[in-house]
């Protein structure tokens, strides 16, 4: 097989109504990993290096737009009549274009690029098939078109509702999505009829007008997984659980240890070093990059966060976007932080919230520690300097600099600036008054019983 060199576009359908969602949110858009199922193929899509892309769009083309913020041309399929209709109103955004197309779903999110890659090859072999058609063999055909080869070659592709018993039992499933030349695509829908149980203009059909015209289309077969569409809340659960299940076989190939591989949940863009230690109930969000020899204890929440070499999280840790750990830095349990950025071996073992805040190497916050960064309309920066020590329950009043190795003691609010090296204590006057308390419980006991 000889690979020839050709420009590729890809229409990607994304018109249907998704009402099995129950959703105001476009079908396409509800995210996997993280991420909206269409951008997770689009991404596959932009590895190819397209010259052209187009989604097809119907209800909801407005979240479709913004969501895709320019990334590709949009065609309406308003009203709807089938995929065979649906790919025809690209045919003005490909107006000119002489290249393969690759026809794909926006609700079928996981095509690999290698399997793109091989249906526009097989496109462009030697014996010049006029569509290549992606099948797959499930365990379960449910209701599914069927193809019935000779080998590889095509002869007759059918929707499952007017496929004959005989038919049916063909194991080899039509996963909607091919590649066809542009000069070929066209001309083929145009000839498309609707003559058929639901009425519509099938897709599949220009396979089978192909195949009477004399030439010959084929078969490229693939892992159901790669073609697994989603059109229900469960099935979008359960694409979830499959994906993350082999994210968690990776991450363990790839030298990570997880104690519990289940409770562990990745995003779709998580890096993980060598060495990681994944305790259970994690869940990383979009933008997480652990380095090496790192410890992840039990049941922390971690987005857009950078975590260095060595450090240890949690357990029962929260890290929020914005937040930087350099190497050796510890985050303990039940401490928050949001564009916070820890130095070499800074820690914060306990309790503590850390938000718009610069920790110096070496510096310790400790327990009951918050950064009072937001005055309800603007948030404010606290930087705290190297080898300094936080006291129990402080309080630090942005905009306010702690110096390099100065102390706040335990209990202090602190709202100006500490040079390097000084002590700085706020704390009311101690007052106590002898007796105060028990003359108050005696006179409200009294007046408890009173009340019987």
């Amino acid at each position: 097989m000889r690979r020839r060199m050709t420009q590729i576009a890809a229409i990607i359908l994304a018109a249907g109504k998704g009402t099995r969602m129950k959703s105001d949110l476009h079908k396409v858009l509800h995210p996997i990993a993280g991420r909206p199922m269409l951008m997770h193929l689009m991404d596959a899509v932009d590895a190819l290096n397209p010259a052209k892309k187009v989604v097809v769009v119907g209800s909801g083309k407005e979240q479709l737009e913004a969501a895709l913020a320019g990334s590709a041309e949009l065609a309406v399929q308003e009203p709807q009549h089938g995929t065979g209709h649906a790919v025809q109103q690209a045919e003005a955004a490909l107006a000119g274009f002489e290249g393969d197309v690759l026809i794909l779903y926006g609700d079928v999110p996981f095509v690999p690029t290698s399997t793109m890659q091989m249906m526009i090859d097989r496109l462009n072999a030697d014996d010049d098939p006029a569509v290549v058609v992606l099948g797959f063999e499930p365990e379960d055909t449910q209701a599914y078109g069927r193809i019935v080869t000779q080998n590889d070659r095509i002869e007759w592709m059918v929707e499952h509702k007017d496929a004959t018993e005989a038919q049916r039992a063909t194991k080899l499933c039509n996963s909607g999505l091919m590649a066809v030349k542009a000069k070929d695509l066209f001309p083929l829908l145009a000839r498309v009829t609707n003559e058929n149980a639901a009425g519509e203009y099938y897709l599949v059909d220009i396979v089978n007008i192909a195949t009477q015209d004399g030439r010959h289309c084929y078969v490229v077969k693939t892992d159901p997984y790669d073609v697994t569409g989603i059109n229900s809340r469960g099935e979008l659960a359960a694409m979830e659980g499959e994906w993350q299940a082999r994210r968690r076989v990776q991450a363990m190939v790839d030298g990570a240890s997880l104690i519990a591989p289940d409770t562990v949940w990745f995003s779709w863009d998580t890096k993980l070093g060598r060495d990681v230690l994944i305790e259970p109930n994690v869940f990383f969000g979009p933008g997480v990059t652990v380095a090496d020899n790192v410890k992840i204890r039990a049941n922390c929440h971690i987005e857009g966060a950078t975590i260095g070499s060595g450090c240890e999280v949690g357990p029962f840790a929260r890290l929020r976007p914005g937040t930087v750990l350099e190497e050796k830095a510890k985050i303990g349990n039940f401490v928050e932080t949001k564009k916070a950025h820890l130095g070499k071996g800074a820690k914060a073992n306990h309790l503590t919230y850390l938000g718009d805040a610069t920790i110096g190497a070496g510096a310790n916050i400790g327990a009951g520690t918050i950064t009072c960064n937001y005055d309800g309309y603007f948030k404010y920066q606290t930087v705290i300097g190297e080898g300094a020590f936080i006291g129990s329950n402080s309080a630090l009043i942005a905009p306010v600099k702690i110096g390099r190795d100065a102390i706040v003691a335990a209990g202090s609010a602190v709202s100006r600036d500490v040079a390097d090296g000084d002590l700085r204590m706020v704390r009311a006057e101690q007052l106590v008054k002898p007796g105060w308390a028990d003359r108050f419980h005696d006179t409200m006991r009294k007046k408890k019983a009173e009340k019987k």
